[in-house]
């Protein structure tokens, strides 16, 4: 088996402008696709915490990473790679 790797772009528009959030993806095994760096995901985002800081890239990692686990990626991507000729 050949494996696969990409990049994801989930965005939207807000009132403010456009919002995405970008990763790398490698496929394990035949439906099976995983982030191949979790430290790596990357937004045009700017995280603050409650008092208004603005966060690290470490701790807004934990919360990108969190978006990224509650997207329905791994079946978008699964789907594309179905339709991907071989």
């Amino acid at each position: 088996m050949v494996r696969m790797a990409g990049q994801t772009l989930w965005g939207g528009s807000l009132d403010d402008g456009d919002a995405g959030v970008a990763w790398d993806w490698v496929q394990i095994s035949r439906g099976v696709v995983a982030l191949a760096d979790p430290m790596s995901v990357v937004t045009n985002l700017r995280l603050v915490g409650d008092e208004g800081e603005v966060l690290t890239a470490l701790q807004s990692s934990l919360y990108l990473n969190a978006l990224v686990h509650g997207l329905p990626w791994q079946s978008e991507v699964e789907r594309a790679l179905r339709g991907a000729p071989n």
